[in-house]
């Protein structure tokens, strides 16, 4: 991803060992010392205890409303919390950039992401047309309506979008996600597409969701009822692109999908909802599976709200129609490295309940885990005993405040 730093061809970059100059020499040479003194200047050394789990911005929930792309003239509206984060550049979240376009009837607006690996768009509203130009320089165009999804690889061209008409608002409504914080943090630029541009138009989509919901006749007992969206050349990771991750999910009337949480920051576009839709979500579950002292995220169509890293967060409707959310993550990343670590409450409780804390999630995942448990699988333990029953020592743990029940907790 990196540019490769082209030395001059003439450069010699070996050193004669007649003429190197002593270790004494090299030491007391004035340039060399004020070379060593400029080298250290930003070197920081931290206590390992104090810094391992540096304190940083914690992510906000924090809600994006609709009312932001309903109404005024065409123009982008970004979702910046980088004043939050303590982030220098503009971001949603530490890898992402979120923000909405308002395209208004017979307008076109023009977007760039040059330092973007990935570009996702979602049309909440509206119906249009996007113009850009391939690697070749030519033009290429797509058509759009709602609850169509395109993404677009690293490009130094301009898209432009162009609404052509709307059943609503006057103008259409379209959710923008990039990954160009990231490379902004790396300090790098993307030179290679790592996936071809890519349309989902909502028929396609819906017609997936159809089909697994009458294959399995199981609706409301799924966690997750929905579908991932993934590209040829994610394969392995099954995401959106190398980077960006979603999947679109739906609740069923009168239905709860109950807590799960992963590692990955999640901008989840609300697609569609009737008041009685909600999101709780929170830091702790209890012994029964459920939210510790939650915040209520309450769903409007078009708006957009995040869920912090690492947070248990439940999906409830109490209406009586179909709820759909869009999440956008960078967990297209995180699986790629093996660290998404998703779990679902239910499966954590059984492990629990069996004396089992499992410290990833990754590759033997939920009920798999909990199967080869019931069978007699065994994981190291760490305990403050110095023996187990079979006489083996076992690691001593050295006990922090950390892991104290605090006097909430103990009421």
């Amino acid at each position: 991803m990196t540019k490769q730093m082209n030395l001059p061809k003439n450069t010699n970059m070996k050193l004669d060992a007649a003429n190197t100059p002593s270790d004494a020499t090299i030491t007391n040479d004035e340039k060399t010392k004020e070379t060593n003194e400029k080298w250290s200047q930003d070197a920081r050394i931290h206590e390992y205890g104090s810094a391992a789990n540096p304190d940083m911005r914690p992510i906000p929930v924090l809600l994006h409303p609709a009312e932001l792309h309903e109404k005024g003239e065409t123009r982008i509206i970004p979702f910046d919390i980088s004043d939050e984060l303590d982030i220098d550049d503009a971001c949603t979240s530490p890898n992402l950039m979120a923000s909405f376009l308002r395209i208004r009837v017979g307008d076109s607006i023009n977007t760039q992401a040059c330092n973007a690996t990935s570009q996702a768009f979602y049309v909440i509203r509206g119906f249009g047309r996007t113009l850009t130009r391939n690697e070749d320089g030519v033009e290429e165009t797509i058509s759009w309506s709602s609850g169509d999804m395109f993404c677009y690889p690293c490009t130094r061209f301009e898209m432009i979008h162009s609404c052509t008409s709307a059943d609503s608002h006057g103008g259409a409504a379209i959710y923008w996600i990039h990954d160009g914080p990231l490379m902004d943090y790396l300090g790098a630029s993307p030179n290679v597409r790592k996936f071809e541009p890519t349309l989902y138009t909502n028929s396609d989509i819906i017609s997936n969701v159809e089909q697994i919901c009458h294959a399995t006749g199981d609706c409301h007992q799924k966690n997750r009822l929905g579908v991932l969206l993934g590209n040829a050349k994610c394969d392995q990771t099954k995401t959106l692109t190398h980077v960006l991750w979603s999947l679109l999910n739906s609740i069923p009337a009168n239905s709860a999908q109950r807590p799960h949480r992963h590692n990955s920051v999640a901008l989840d576009l609300c697609v569609s909802a009737k008041p009685g839709v909600y999101t709780l979500m929170g830091k702790e579950i209890d012994s029964n599976g459920l939210i510790v002292d939650p915040i209520r995220c309450d769903w409007t169509t078009g708006s957009v709200f995040v869920t912090p890293p690492g947070w248990w967060h439940s999906h409830h409707n109490e209406s009586e129609d179909v709820a759909w959310v869009l999440p956008v993550q960078d967990a297209g990343l995180y699986t790629f490295q093996r660290t998404l670590d998703i779990r679902f409450v239910d499966d954590e409780l059984e492990l629990f309940k069996a004396g089992r804390i499992r410290g990833s999630a990754f590759a033997i995942t939920n009920k798999a885990y909990t199967e080869m448990v019931n069978v007699g699988a065994t994981v190291q333990t760490i305990n403050a005993c110095d023996k187990n029953l079979s006489g083996h020592k076992r690691v001593k743990r050295v006990i922090s405040t950390e892991d104290l029940l605090s006097s909430k907790r103990l009421k």
